[in-house]
């Protein structure tokens, strides 16, 4: 396979060129695994070596996982998406909007003009915002001294929406509570029901909230990237013991791993010889959910855990069930209506349905949208297609 050269030549020069500190790239048809490969250090600053069996935190690339087993229990008519989601969290019966600060820099809030939704939720159109692309969030946690979402303490998501739900998108921590309704109608915490639901259905042994002792050997460090370009380990762990396992970003695992969800995607629903969602369910999922809104560019109000974030500029956007949408062919040849996201340390993925095709690429820099990371997955996935477009002239 040409491409499978490509990509390692290109992985393993920003690599070795310390561009980037280390990187694992996976990349699969619905039937089988196409592309895998692994290059760099695991942490800069020591000498062991990238392993495909590498654990990494995905941040975001959790969302997925999480509004999966929302799904699931839609399903099963324990959760619904229109209804108003404060039946089955109490905390969301009553929404505050935020107003802005008053002459003394108190927030002014008022009673949100409609229901918060599950569909609002999954969508990011409840409202809920993430501080670093919110100014005023930034001001609202430090004036209220409520903690950051990755505290994983339950007062984290006690915060005023910042526009009426369903009025405009804005990323936030609205998978958060997904994870708090699939605890809620499940009886189980949100740990207990992925792996149960999800992650030991679909052969997924390295994925989970708490890094086990065997995923600890594993372990990539975390990197900050300077303002002269280089990279640093920094110490980065999340609460290993949290008030809540957070839906929107707390997982650990692996490329093999998260290949199988996307594959399980795919697949429409069936991974590991498990039917864990129903294909129509899963098509669902992969619609346009957002109507009119699109997803808007996200400004960075936090330098150091991210840049701002423009993907496809000029390309309308659409959010599925926890996907983004793109709406035209991208440079790199990902086609139209594929689903996609990504976590804040620079994890990637893509599921390509019309061209069955998904991969994952996984690396661990901050901030968000890095330069040079961004160059590495689009790389890999241009060489991904190359590979496929190569494949269908020799068939």
């Amino acid at each position: 396979m040409q491409s499978k050269a490509q990509i390692d030549q290109l992985l393993g020069q920003k690599s070795e060129a310390k561009e980037i500190p280390g990187v694992v790239a996976v990349a699969a048809t619905g039937e089988e695994v196409v592309y895998q490969g692994a290059f760099g250090k695991r942490d800069v600053s020591k000498d062991d070596a990238m392993t495909a069996d590498s654990v990494f935190w995905i941040a975001s690339m959790t969302k997925a996982m999480t509004a999966a087993a929302g799904m699931q229990l839609v399903e099963q008519g324990k959760l619904s998406l229109e209804d108003p989601i404060g039946t089955v969290l109490p905390d969301l019966a009553a929404p505050q909007v935020f107003e802005g600060f008053d002459a003394k820099g108190e927030p002014k809030l008022r009673p949100a003009k409609n229901p918060i939704t599950l569909r609002h939720l999954m969508t990011h159109t409840a409202g809920f915002a993430y501080d670093m692309w919110n100014g005023d969030m930034v001001q609202y946690l430090e004036k209220t001294g409520t903690p950051g979402v990755t505290s994983c303490q339950n007062a984290a998501l006690r915060t005023p929406v910042m526009t009426d739900p369903g009025t405009r998108w804005e990323y936030g921590t609205n998978i958060d509570f997904v994870g708090k309704a699939v605890e809620a109608v499940s009886g189980k915490r949100l740990d207990a029901y992925l792996r149960d639901e999800l992650f030991t259905p679909l052969g997924m042994t390295d994925t989970g909230f708490r890094i086990g002792e065997s995923q600890r050997q594993r372990l990539v460090g975390m990197h900050a990237r300077g303002e002269d370009g280089s990279l640093a380990p920094i110490p980065f762990e999340l609460e290993q013991d949290p008030e809540f396992h957070m839906g929107g970003g707390g997982l650990y695992g692996t490329a093999a791993d998260y290949i199988k969800f996307t594959q399980m995607i795919l697949n429409k629903g069936r991974g590991n010889g498990n039917q864990v969602l129903k294909p129509e369910t899963v098509a669902l999922m992969g619609q346009n959910h957002i109507g009119d809104l699109n997803m808007t560019r996200l400004s960075s109000a936090v330098a150091f855990a991210t840049n701002d974030v423009d993907l496809y500029p000029g390309m309308d956007k659409k959010w599925g069930l926890s996907f983004m949408i793109n709406t035209a062919k991208t440079p790199e040849g990902r086609s139209p209506g594929s689903l996609a996201w990504a976590g804040l340390a620079n994890t990637y993925f893509w599921i390509d349905r019309s061209r069955d095709i998904t991969g994952v690429i996984l690396m661990q820099v901050l901030p968000f949208a890095d330069g040079k990371c961004l160059e590495a997955f689009s790389g890999f996935e241009s060489g991904v297609y190359a590979g496929l477009d190569a494949a269908q002239k020799a068939a």
